[in-house]
């Protein structure tokens, strides 16, 4: 006997034969296959975890001294109209209730009130947007 013969195993009569085609089931598609192998589909919550983790919160930003003074001097001549309900953009943050950080929206409308204890703005007598999240005011003066 060659060492060749010693060799060979149980299957090497059909190892290299043609893989066989069903004439009964046609064959599956890569994604048909794939779906087959999906093991983490069944975690409930699995992709809603991931989309969470990946989404992007901005940080709240440290106003400058002189763009505090800015802010403080629009909030004064806002706030000496206030009689007039003028219409301004408040561009403010908002923080994520999952996660760091948040926000920053603008927010339009008529300044209906000031509410000087709690230190907020009223936007058309339904929105509260507090001072110390706005980084910028726009007042509209007609």
């Amino acid at each position: 006997m060659t060492q060749e013969e010693n060799t060979k195993g149980p299957y090497d009569d059909i190892i290299d034969l043609p893989r066989p085609i069903s004439t009964k089931h046609p064959r599956m598609t890569m994604s048909q296959r794939a779906a087959q192998f999906a093991p983490f589909a069944a975690l409930t919550g699995h992709n809603a975890a991931i989309m969470e983790t990946a989404r992007l919160t901005d940080t709240q930003l440290q106003l400058e001294e002189s763009d505090l003074k800015e802010l403080n001097e629009r909030l004064t001549q806002l706030l000496s109209r206030i009689e007039e309900q003028p219409e301004v953009t408040l561009t403010h943050f908002i923080p994520d209730a999952l996660k760091d950080g948040g926000r920053y929206i603008q927010t339009k409308g008529r300044l209906t009130k000031w509410n000087e204890l709690e230190q907020e703005m009223i936007i058309d007598g339904k929105t509260t947007v507090p001072l110390s999240s706005i980084v910028a005011i726009d007042l509209q003066i007609e």
